[in-house]
């Protein structure tokens, strides 16, 4: 199914690796000790920090599920890799917002690795989905939170 496509580019894909084998290589077993430390404290029905432990196990091993996941359905996208003169995934574009001088350039990226304060923004965003398959020159309209802005794409790399 496509929504279960995860499009990471190769930057991306090491990262959740590196994520990945830290929470299973070091998080794991510091967990599994801290809960033995806990279990030696004897009654577990009143011991917090039992408590504690399993419940944090529990958001651990989720989150080891949901990157081994997300590795298993992730899709590599490289900069630059959609059609010549059209935004896409990869794509660097530069827009200038009506009534505006100075320019912004996004990079548009999967969801997984949107980061909107330095200019990495998801395909799946306002932003992102109005500007895909766009040209050069075009003026796209985007529906923010604070109203409609237009911009007008003025580089596509």
């Amino acid at each position: 199914m496509e929504n279960d496509k995860v499009y990471l580019t190769p930057e991306g894909l090491e990262k959740l690796r590196q994520e990945l084998d830290d929470l299973i290589n070091v998080k794991r077993p510091e967990m599994a000790a801290r809960l033995e430390h806990a279990i030696k404290q004897g009654d577990l029905s009143e011991n917090a920090d039992y408590q504690t432990g399993k419940e944090e196990q529990g958001f651990l091993e989720g989150r080891i599920k949901e990157l081994e996941i997300m590795i298993l359905d992730a899709v590599i996208i490289e900069e630059g890799s959609a059609p010549k003169g059209e935004v896409g995934l990869g794509s660097h574009v530069t827009v200038v917002e009506e009534g505006e001088d100075a320019p912004e350039t996004f990079f548009i990226v999967g969801a997984a690795e949107a980061d909107p304060t330095n200019g990495r923004i998801s395909n799946e965003s306002p932003i992102g989905q109005a500007l895909m398959a766009r040209k050069l020159g075009e003026r796209v309209k985007v529906q923010a939170p604070a109203g409609e802005i237009v911009f007008v794409i003025r580089a596509i790399k």
